[in-house]
């Protein structure tokens, strides 16, 4: 069974490692201790704690409802506008999505360096690559 890092741990989960330490230390997440006294989080530990966090991290207020499920809450980092298109780039976490959108859509949405906005992704064909 694979173990990650403190350290690892919040790369994956997109937070801090002081966040992940944190949550450590409060046992909401269970970690054990190498030969040379690293902490460690299982693998399938990290696994549930992940999903744990995605599916509580907002309270039903400002909810919108949609039927896309995966969800990458982030920072407006760059907004290209031509006349008619628009490019918006988010950061989400480690994660960096671009969407090619209308400069209508832009507009209506009041999007903004620096605001948070959250990209949603729809998609029939998903690939897994093995790190």
């Amino acid at each position: 069974m694979q173990s990650y890092t403190i350290g690892q741990a919040a790369r994956l989960l997109g937070v801090s490692p002081d966040t992940a330490r944190r949550w450590a230390d409060a046992g909401r997440v269970v970690t054990h201790r190498d030969e040379s006294g690293r902490r460690l989080i299982d693998g399938k530990a990290l696994a549930a704690f992940s999903v744990e966090i995605a599916q509580g991290g907002v309270g039903d207020e400002g909810v919108s409802y949609t039927s896309a499920r995966n969800a990458f809450p982030g920072i407006v980092t760059e907004i290209k506008l031509g006349d008619i298109a628009a490019q918006v780039e988010i950061q989400a976490g480690p994660h960096r999505l671009v969407s090619l959108l209308t400069r209508e859509a832009v507009e209506e949405l009041g999007l903004e360096v620096g605001m948070q906005a959250t990209a949603r992704v729809k998609s029939t064909s998903v690939h897994i690559d093995r790190t």
